[in-house]
């Protein structure tokens, strides 16, 4: 497949790369520049704390933790709520 640049530097993406890859106008894109050549992809948005989820590794619950950080709750917010009924 083969498209070309125009004056203003648009090149077209053909139909089938746009179906294979999922772009729409609007979608986000990226360009790799390696090595003499240049790769698009569809740009994957990855959430920095997606990035280091799991990572930490503790050796006590996350609730006491933050109590140390912040301090104790109350007594009142640490006793979990009661279940509504169903009516």
């Amino acid at each position: 497949m083969k498209s070309r640049i125009s004056s203003k530097g648009q090149v077209t993406v053909p139909a089938v790369v746009r179906d294979r890859l999922g772009l729409a106008p609007g979608t986000a894109i990226e360009f790799i520049v390696r090595e003499g050549e240049a790769v698009l992809r569809k740009h994957r948005a990855v959430d920095p704390v997606d990035r280091v989820y799991g990572r930490l590794k503790l050796d006590r619950d996350v609730d006491g933790l933050v109590d140390e950080m912040r301090g104790p709750r109350p007594e009142a917010a640490r006793a979990k709520p009661a279940q509504r009924k169903a009516r």
